[in-house]
């Protein structure tokens, strides 16, 4: 079979309609569902972009694969699952972000990413490996169509696509990277660009101009893995067009949480952080009411674009023959606060809404429509396709840490995982102003989170009893503060890295 991984950017699990959301419409995402199964455990093994999209392709948690926070490249040398299916005969592409090297400015200049957005708007490319000398397969994939940052002021391989439609703009995005920070860490963006040549519908065309390039028979008859990713709805919201007006900001459901944000400034770990805000507020950032109200109504309005976008792009599946053997994931990488406890964005912190990511998967002729409350990691992403593939274990990468689930597409009532790890390591500059490690241990029931600077504290939530997480049970429920730490102990124990390989008995 063929296979469609379509995911966005900081795309929360409730922000579906299928999931229950009473403003968002994404009927065409949801379409995924309606022949699959809809997960509602599905989560992150970090919840930020370049540690979990680099577990999604290698099956590793990220203290193994080493991108252990934003700004650490993932390694060439790592299987991934693009490297194991063109190996076993797949052509495979890439359209969108992708984010397993860093973006912006090294520390050190000698250091050089595929991905450095500065070094793809340069006049001169040098020996920097963009453009001209971008390498390809990259990390297995054949075809890449990139699309770098978020928002009006994007690069990588959509820059010379706008450069070649709407060359005016050219010079204003320039312009703009020149005042990179105050354009890349705000909420909001200028709306100048018309949705023709928005990044969404860059994402939508080239994505279906490879599935007509496929139908036509261009690919040798193989089958494909097409990696389709969208950068919204990640910060700066800016969506354009019909999309910016949507939704009325006033009759967005507001979230019930939002003035715990009174009760953090005691927190012994939130508390320094509200208090000096990191990067300029772009990590859990205070808000305001009427911030976070258009905040949400030009998310949801993102989406939307998305959502439509998506629409089309499963229309040309079915209408190219390519439905019935064609497998269609749908998730994101990892969630947004979004007003819940008085904040917006992302950030080391133990709530769900960062942790919980939408995921639809849909195989034929082994998935029925359902919903599963099965706990699902996004390390078991790469060692399931593969298992579905018939992909044999001795071709597979080794060592993947992720589990195999197919059991549960087939049956949505299977459990497989009693609970798994989430880790977050932030290291924000060399040595700050952020230098932290946080993990996160999910059961079906609890959550307890703990955070290295701080041994004898952890925030410790009933998932069942306790959905906005208000309620800290570590000081209440000492039985079960020892169980879950036990636990958590275990885990850690378990996903620790076995490299280098023994070669010796002594």
């Amino acid at each position: 079979m063929n296979v469609l991984f379509i995911m966005t950017d900081q795309q929360r699990a409730d922000h579906l309609s299928c999931a229950g959301n009473p403003a968002l419409k994404t009927p065409n995402i949801d379409s995924i569902g309606k022949d699959g199964i809809r997960f509602t455990n599905a989560f992150c093994a970090n919840p930020m972009c370049m540690p979990n999209r680099a577990s999604m392709v290698t099956g590793l948690y990220p203290m193994v694969h080493g991108v252990r926070s934003n700004g650490i490249n993932l390694s060439t040398e790592i299987p991934t699952l693009a490297k194991v299916l063109k190996k076993r005969g797949y052509h495979t592409a890439a359209v969108g972000k992708m984010h397993y090297q860093f973006w912006t400015p090294p520390y050190k200049m000698k250091t050089k990413s595929t991905e450095c957005i500065g070094d793809w708007f340069a006049e001169k490319v040098g020996n920097n490996p963009v453009r001209e000398n971008f390498p390809i397969p990259y990390y297995g994939f054949e075809d890449v169509e990139m699309v770098l940052a978020h928002g009006t002021m994007c690069s990588g391989h959509y820059f010379n696509w706008l450069k070649e439609r709407n060359p005016k703009y050219i010079p204003h995005l320039k312009k703009k990277y020149l005042k990179f920070l105050d354009n890349f860490f705000t909420l909001f963006c200028d709306l100048d660009l018309s949705e023709e040549y928005y990044n969404t519908t860059y994402v939508k065309e080239r994505s279906i101009a490879f599935l007509e390039r496929y139908a036509h028979g261009d690919y040798e008859n193989k089958p494909f893995y097409l990696h389709c990713s969208f950068p919204d709805p990640h910060h700066p919201v800016c969506p354009p067009g019909k999309y910016k007006d949507m939704y009325n900001p006033d009759k967005i459901n507001f979230p019930s949480s939002f003035d715990d944000i009174e009760n953090l400034r005691n927190h012994p770990f939130l508390g320094p952080l509200l208090e000096e805000p990191v990067i300029r507020g772009a990590m859990l950032r205070e808000s305001t009411e009427e911030e976070v109200r258009n905040f949400m109504a030009l998310t949801y309005g993102s989406l939307t674009m998305v959502d439509d976008a998506v629409g089309e792009i499963l229309t040309t599946l079915e209408k190219l023959g390519l439905t019935d053997n064609t497998i269609v994931m749908y998730t994101s990488d990892h969630g947004d606060l979004m007003g819940e406890h008085g904040m917006l964005l992302k950030g080391p912190c133990p709530y769900n809404c960062l942790l919980n990511v939408p995921l639809l998967w849909k195989v034929p002729g082994l998935t029925k429509p359902s919903v599963s409350d099965s706990l699902v990691s996004s390390i078991d992403f790469t060692p399931t396709i593969l298992n579905i593939l018939n992909i044999k274990e001795r071709h597979q990468p080794p060592n993947m840490q992720g589990l195999d689930i197919t059991s549960i597409l087939e049956d949505p009532n299977k459990k497989v995982r009693d609970c798994f790890l989430i880790e977050e390591d932030e290291e924000v500059g060399p040595y700050g102003p952020l230098y932290t490690r946080v993990r996160h241990l999910i059961t079906d029931t609890h959550k307890l989170t703990v955070y290295a600077e701080l041994p004898r504290f952890g925030d410790l939530f009933d998932r069942k009893n306790d959905p906005d997480e208000i309620n800290n049970l570590w000081y209440d429920e000492k039985e079960l503060q020892c169980k879950m730490l036990d636990k958590i102990l275990h885990e850690s124990l378990k996903m620790q890295s076995r490299y280098p390989k023994r070669v010796s008995a002594t």
